[in-house]
C-alpha cells in the first residue's frame, strides 16, 4: 500500500478581474487579506504553462486560519476565457462553501455588494440551511447554517 504523503490543502485559486473588488468582497464575507504579491518570471510561467508571465496575488485566509483562498489577476498573458456565468451544473470548479453563523444576514449583507441567490435559501432537515449565491467576478459561492446546535 503506498503512503499517503497529502498534509492539507493550502488554497483555492480564483482568477479575478478586479483584485480590489475581490478582496472587498471576500473581505465582506468575513476571510482577511493574509498579504498581496506580484509573481512575475520565467520560473512561474514554467509552474503553470503559460511561459513567461505577470500575476498580482492577494491571499485570503479564513477567521480560523486553516483555509485560503488566492485571488489572482494576470496582467500577463491576458486571460483567454470567461466562466463567470457558468451554471451550477457545468463542468470544472463549482463553487467555494463557507460557513456562517446567519445565513438570512449573511445573503442580505452579500447582496449589497452585488451578490444575486442563484436559488434560494432551503432548509435541509433540522440540520443546515443553505444556498448558493453568485458573488463579485461571478464567483459561485455556497453558504452553510448548521442549525443543529443552536
Amino acid at each position: 500500500m503506498a503512503k499517503n504523503n497529502l498534509l492539507r490543502m493550502d488554497n483555492v485559486s480564483i482568477v479575478v478581474e478586479s483584485l480590489e473588488d475581490a478582496i472587498s468582497f471576500f473581505e465582506e464575507i468575513g476571510l482577511s487579506l493574509e498579504g498581496r504579491a506580484t509573481v512575475e518570471g520565467e520560473w512561474a510561467g514554467r509552474v503553470t504553462g503559460l511561459g513567461s508571465q505577470c500575476v498580482e496575488i492577494a491571499m485570503m485566509v479564513t477567521p480560523d486560519g486553516h483555509s485560503r483562498i488566492e485571488l489572482s489577476r494576470f496582467i500577463t498573458p491576458s486571460t483567454i476565457s470567461d466562466h463567470r456565468a457558468a451554471p451550477v451544473n457545468a463542468l470544472g470548479y463549482l463553487r467555494v462553501m463557507f460557513a456562517v453563523e446567519d445565513i438570512d444576514e449573511t445573503v442580505c449583507r452579500l447582496t449589497k455588494y452585488g451578490a444575486q441567490l442563484v436559488g434560494e435559501v432551503v432548509q435541509y432537515e433540522d440540520s443546515y440551511k443553505l444556498c448558493y449565491i453568485r458573488g463579485v467576478e461571478g464567483v459561485l459561492i455556497g453558504l452553510a447554517e448548521q442549525l443543529s446546535n443552536k
